[in-house]
C-alpha cells in the first residue's frame, strides 16, 4: 500500500512511512487465529478485544458467529476497510475502538478523527502477528492488563519471531500464567489469492484468575 499521510493524521499516531505497508494485508497468522476461534465455544455474556485488528478478519469472524467483540487497532483507515469489509461480507455493527501499545495518540486528535479510544474491560482478549519488536512485549503486556478483566484469557498467535519467552515473562508480570501453546507448524494457509503457504508458529494461551 502507497504511503499517503497528507494531514499527518497517520504520523501523529505513530504511523509513519515505515510500518505504513504492514497494513493493508491479510497475514498468514491472522488466518490461524480465525481458525482457532471459529472452534471455540461462544458465550453471550463473554466481551471480546482483538488486538491490532488490521482489515479485521478474526473480529469479523467471531462476529459473524455472534461473539461480543470489539474490533481495535492503531492505524487511522482501519475503521474505513472494516466498514468495507463488513459489507462485502453482509454484515454490520461491529464495534471499532482505538488501542495502541507503547506511545499514546494526543486525546484530542482521536476526538477529531472520531476514533473511540478502548476504555472497558474484557473477558477475552486476543491477537496475530503483535510481537514484532524487541520493546514489544513490555508494551503489549501492559495494554493487555489494562484492558483485561481480573480474571481473563489472552490468546495471541506468534510466528515465531523472537519475542514470545519475553511476552511470557512480561504476561507474569501482571497474573498472567501461560496455560497452553498450540504448534501449528503442520497446518498449511491458504491465501485470498489462492496460493498454499506453509506456517510457522504458536498459538499462546494465557490465563488470571
Amino acid at each position: 500500500m502507497q504511503y499517503a499521510d497528507p494531514l499527518g493524521h497517520a504520523q501523529s499516531l505513530g504511523i509513519g512511512p515505515a510500518v505504513w505497508p504492514l497494513f493493508g494485508l491479510v497475514w498468514p497468522s491472522s488466518i490461524q487465529l480465525a481458525r482457532k476461534l471459529k472452534n471455540r465455544p461462544i458465550r453471550a455474556d463473554e466481551s471480546i478485544l482483538e488486538l491490532g485488528c488490521g482489515l479485521g478478519l478474526t473480529s469479523l469472524v467471531m462476529h459473524k458467529r455472534g461473539a461480543q467483540i470489539h474490533a481495535s487497532d492503531c492505524h487511522p483507515m482501519v475503521p474505513h476497510f472494516l466498514k468495507l469489509n463488513q459489507a462485502l461480507n453482509g454484515l454490520s455493527d461491529l464495534p471499532y475502538v482505538h488501542a495502541q501499545w507503547g506511545e499514546q495518540s494526543c486525546p484530542d486528535l482521536l476526538a477529531s478523527l472520531g476514533l473511540k479510544p478502548a476504555r472497558q474491560r474484557y473477558d477475552l482478549i486476543v491477537g496475530s502477528d503483535l510481537l514484532y519488536e524487541g520493546n514489544t512485549p513490555a508494551q503489549l503486556a501492559q495494554l493487555v492488563d489494562q484492558r483485561a478483566k481480573k480474571q481473563a484469557e489472552v490468546w495471541v498467535v506468534d510466528p515465531d519471531r523472537g519475542h514470545r519467552n519475553k511476552f511470557t515473562q512480561e504476561m507474569s508480570r501482571y497474573g498472567f500464567e501461560l496455560v497452553r501453546q498450540v504448534c501449528l507448524r503442520d497446518r498449511p494457509i491458504l491465501m485470498p489469492e489462492g496460493k498454499e503457504v506453509s506456517y510457522k508458529g504458536r498459538c499462546l494461551q494465557y490465563q488470571r484468575s
